[in-house]
């Protein structure tokens, strides 16, 4: 998940300083690899406060932009997220207290699983339905415990529940469970290699339920067959193929030497660098210091407070600072993921 985010951060900001950067001024994009884990997260960010930085773009699990967050939570560091969908990254779970200084461009869990719960009923029909998701995943139990909610007030039933640790990959027994109960849909709030593992399974085991997935389904295509996933549907910060990211599409398969952009997360990231840059071109207009507390605020106060057009869409910002925007409904067809329609 990393590589596509890392890209399409180095494709913004290297497009925004070839056209003059901000104000004259280039923006200096310092990397650092926090190998998807918390600790190490913030020693990267402590480096990098040695280094200079006026602002964060990052992390991209979940668990390890938490730990970030609350490390730049303590110094008002302007932050922003392309990928960590839970809601503890910009709220506190403990005490409800928001970081005021970190933003996402993804959509947060809870409003996955809701939204899933509620085009299964109202635009599939189902009556029925099972879930797979992954213990101790933040990601995935957000969705799974936002789609059991939503599904009990949409009377959707729920008739089975299957789980699975971190590194598995036989998915055979739950499948069979499930497929026994023949629900209408299968949920898999899971990232795009395990759905891909757990959709095989299934139809190894004769289910032949629709299956429905968060934005972790992004390149499920290259875990399953054309066939095992004809009709599947997960929702996404990202429609592919449309006339809005055609041109980033473009830059970033010629960049990077690649046929097709690997999933959402890279153009979100490329959003996220722009929300950034909004930000940091308010400070700057300001004529304020460059890492001072007031410039700072100035970044942060700019995002909160705009209308940004990105490439994924046009961001504001609720009181979370999560973003407000259309999801996009995805379905595969003939092995490739379709925009079905604006939900």
């Amino acid at each position: 998940y990393g590589i596509p985010v890392r890209n399409a951060v180095m494709l913004y900001f290297d497009q925004l300083n070839a056209a003059g950067g901000i104000n004259g001024k280039k923006v200096v994009v310092k990397e650092y690899d926090d190998k998807g884990d918390g600790v190490e997260a913030v020693n990267a960010y402590n480096l990098a406060k040695e280094n200079g930085i006026t602002a964060v773009i990052g992390s991209v699990l979940t668990g390890a932009t938490i730990g970030l967050a609350d490390a730049t939570y303590e110094d008002n560091m302007p932050q922003i997220t392309a990928s960590a969908t839970a809601t503890g990254v910009t709220v506190m779970e403990d005490t409800g207290e928001v970081r005021t200084n970190v933003f996402r461009a993804c959509f947060i869990d809870p409003f996955q699983g809701q939204k899933m719960a509620d085009y299964a009923v109202e635009k599939l029909g189902a009556k029925t339905a099972a879930i797979f998701y992954e213990t101790g995943s933040d990601y995935s139990e957000g969705l799974k415990n936002a789609f059991v909610v939503e599904a009990e007030r949409m009377g959707l039933e729920i008739v089975d529940t299957e789980a699975f640790a971190t590194g598995d990959k036989d998915f055979k027994a739950q499948m069979t469970n499930i497929a026994s109960k023949n629900p209408d849909i299968v949920f898999c709030p899971i990232y795009y290699g395990e759905a891909g593992l757990a959709i095989q399974a299934a139809r190894q085991a004769g289910c032949t339920a629709t299956f429905l997935g968060g934005d972790g389904f992004g390149s499920v295509k290259d875990y399953a067959s054309a066939e095992e996933l004809e009709g599947s549907v997960y929702c996404s910060g990202y429609a592919p193929g449309t006339e809005d990211v055609a041109q980033f599409e473009k830059d970033y398969c010629e960049t990077f030497g690649v046929e097709e952009v690997p999933n959402m997360f890279a153009p979100l990231a490329y959003d996220a660098s722009m929300i950034m840059a909004y930000g940091l071109k308010a400070a700057e207009d300001a004529g304020l210091e460059a890492g001072t507390d007031e410039y700072k605020q100035a970044v942060i106060d700019a995002i909160a407070s705009g209308s940004i057009d990105g490439i994924t869409g046009t961001f504001t910002f609720d009181e979370h600072h999560n973003p407000v925007k259309e999801t996009a409904i995805l379905t595969y067809v003939d092995g490739k993921p379709e925009l079905k329609e604006m939900f």
